[in-house]
């Protein structure tokens, strides 16, 4: 089982069946789904109307796929036995509209990888009331790792990851001038580093999605 080792879904995912795929792409969608609509949510709620007039305050995933971010980049990483990565669209907002200036911004990048964890505990929560076996244990636990995975990888706070929000509210200048000119670079070249920087962040990713799961189950 999944969990018996405590796997993180980057690991998993290089070793997938079919009949896993069926289980891990719905849970992926629909922890995205949330992640997504939650940031929008969030920059509506401070103030500003652009991800809703967009058509990104929504659950629908559809509305937050980039073809080759979410779908060609992670099927091209697992063919060649790389962990994979996945990425949604950026929800857009105007930070010159938000409340709260840069803690606004980073309420608005904290919202998605804080709905995911909540995801996870409320998953966590239904496993533990229902004891489950087969197809309904897999799906708890996969939808579990998932969530937990999408917390950790998303509030590194690396730009344009959403915890690069929190650590620009509480930056110096200087470094925020730099974390910008980052961004700007696009998330092609964020994906690039993170990709390039595995080997080293990714024992870390793993312990933090392990202790997660652990705590929680």
């Amino acid at each position: 089982m999944l969990l018996e080792s405590a796997k993180v879904l980057y690991t998993y995912l290089v070793n997938l069946g079919v009949s896993d795929l069926l289980i891990i792409i719905p849970v992926i969608l629909v922890s995205m789904g949330f992640h997504e609509a939650m940031h929008a949510f969030t920059s509506h709620w401070l103030g500003d109307t652009t991800a809703s007039d967009m058509g990104r305050l929504t659950l629908n995933p559809l509305k937050h796929i980039d073809i080759v971010m979410t779908v060609l980049l992670p099927v091209m990483l697992i063919a060649l036995g790389v962990p994979p990565i996945f990425a949604a669209k950026p929800v857009p907002f105007n930070p010159d509209r938000v409340k709260f200036d840069e803690f606004g911004a980073a309420l608005i990048g904290i919202a998605g990888p804080l709905t995911n964890l909540l995801l996870a505990i409320a998953a966590a929560g239904l496993y533990r009331l229902l004891l489950p076996s087969g197809l309904t244990q897999v799906v708890l636990e996969i939808f579990i790792v998932i969530n937990c995975s999408f917390f950790v990888f998303n509030m590194i706070p690396f730009p344009p990851l959403d915890g690069s929000r929190l650590l620009y509210a509480l930056a110096p200048e200087p470094l925020q001038k730099l974390m910008y000119q980052i961004e700007t670079m696009g998330i092609g070249f964020t994906i690039l580093i993170l990709i390039f920087l595995l080997p080293v962040i990714g024992p870390f990713i793993s312990y933090g999605v392990n202790g997660l799961v652990n705590i929680l189950l």
